[in-house]
């Protein structure tokens, strides 16, 4: 009797064993279940809670349609079992849900199909079976385990794949609520983070992206670090402060893509950090904050201040610089000019000359003519505080204060 070249493919026949073996071998299945359960418990005693469970019955229905489905193709080649094949799936499926590998339900397969192997010796004695009868039967056999361990992974990697879409769900809502705004919903919170097994950290930094994040490359984040890059607007929260570590995993994670980063806050104050840092992206395309790859919010606090209502702060410029409105607009823009460095400054005439690249007399001339415009208001801290605030704020923006 001729030999099996390869192991066949999915539901292919299992040539060159004879039909009549099938007959041999159908009336050992209820024995071999039995058999096979024992020799696997003794073996493998974390699937005796399975066995002797709930679930025990929909086990020994596999089992038993796992070898019933051999002797039947044996029978008639190219038979196949849809419920075979999903009862196999779901042994898959149960591993994963159980937390194991797949190393141990192969062992399993592997350890049945050896019990099935000393039964059909068993048999060949009995009915004085030749030696290449049993030795095809023991290939097919073994070919027929690779299938099942096949149909097994499929159940087994769908389990995972959705598992991993859930968690991914469950940490983005997480992100979400987080960053929403106090106050934050705590009971809801802690459902999601024992579903997501993520710690609510005391404080987060966050770190807005600039769209779209296509460049960040989320397997480089630490395990910890929520994420969308999905949204329109992206956006980051990493746990605690932004540590060398923590800086050197971004860096590896954005490859490139322009961030900026958040100021470390209280976890409830996230959606702060996210706010500004977003108004730095905006700065910087305004040109008020100068680009860059990377762009912490730290280095730009008083401009984010000055710069957080301009219409107030427009308002508050109109005030201060009211004792000029009688000005024409160039005279009145060269003493802004000369008070707004003089003012941030405190810095003698020659030094504010240097600045703003005048004649030193000429910077006195016109500090006398804003001493007579404003009199007493320079010398008063609360008018001169608010009148450097305008006049940086205006700086900024680059535009001429209204007269």
């Amino acid at each position: 009797m001729p030999s099996i070249a390869q192991s066949p493919a999915l539901g292919e026949p299992l040539d060159p064993l004879p039909r009549e073996f099938a007959a041999l071998m159908r009336p050992e299945i209820p024995g071999l279940i039995k058999e096979i359960g024992v020799e696997i418990e003794r073996a493998y005693p974390v699937y005796a809670h399975l066995f002797n469970g709930p679930h025990s019955d929909a086990i020994r229905q596999g089992v038993e349609h796992a070898l019933s489905a051999f002797v039947d193709r044996v029978d008639h080649p190219g038979t196949k079992s849809a419920l075979r094949d999903e009862l196999l799936r779901q042994f898959g499926r149960v591993e994963a849900y159980e937390g194991r590998d797949l190393d141990t339900l192969q062992g399993a397969y592997r350890l049945g199909a050896r019990v099935a192997l000393r039964r059909a010796k068993s048999i060949g004695r009995t009915y004085n079976l030749s030696p290449t009868l049993i030795l095809a039967f023991a290939d097919a056999l073994f070919a027929y385990v690779d299938e099942l361990e096949s149909l097994s992974r499929e159940g087994y990697v769908t389990v995972q794949a959705r598992a991993v879409c859930d968690v991914a769900a469950v940490r983005r809502k997480l992100l979400h609520l987080v960053v929403a705004g106090p106050p934050l919903p705590r009971a809801t919170i802690a459902e999601l983070c024992r579903e997501a097994s993520w710690q609510l950290p005391a404080e987060c930094t966050v770190v807005a992206i600039r769209p779209p994040a296509t460049g960040v490359i989320a397997s480089r984040l630490d395990r910890d670090v929520l994420a969308d890059p999905g949204l329109p607007n992206p956006y980051l929260l990493v746990p605690g402060p932004l540590t060398g570590e923590r800086l050197a995993m971004l860096d590896a994670a954005l490859s490139g893509t322009p961030a900026v980063l958040g100021l470390t806050v209280p976890t409830a104050q996230a959606a702060h950090s996210l706010r500004w840092s977003r108004r730095i992206l905006q700065l910087i395309d305004e040109g008020i904050v100068a680009d860059a790859p990377v762009v912490r919010c730290e280095d730009h606090l008083t401009t984010l201040w000055l710069l957080s209502d301009p219409a107030l702060m427009d308002q508050l410029a109109r005030r201060e610089l009211a004792p000029l409105d009688g000005l024409s607009g160039t005279r009145r823009d060269r003493l802004v000019e000369t008070l707004r460095v003089h003012v941030s400054t405190r810095a003698p005439a020659e030094q504010v000359g240097e600045m703003l690249g005048v004649h030193a007399q000429t910077v006195r001339y016109r500090l006398r003519n804003l001493d007579n415009h404003f009199g007493d208001r320079l010398l008063d801290p609360e008018h001169r505080f608010a009148l450097e605030a305008a006049l940086r704020s205006l700086h900024l923006h680059g535009r001429k204060p209204a007269g």
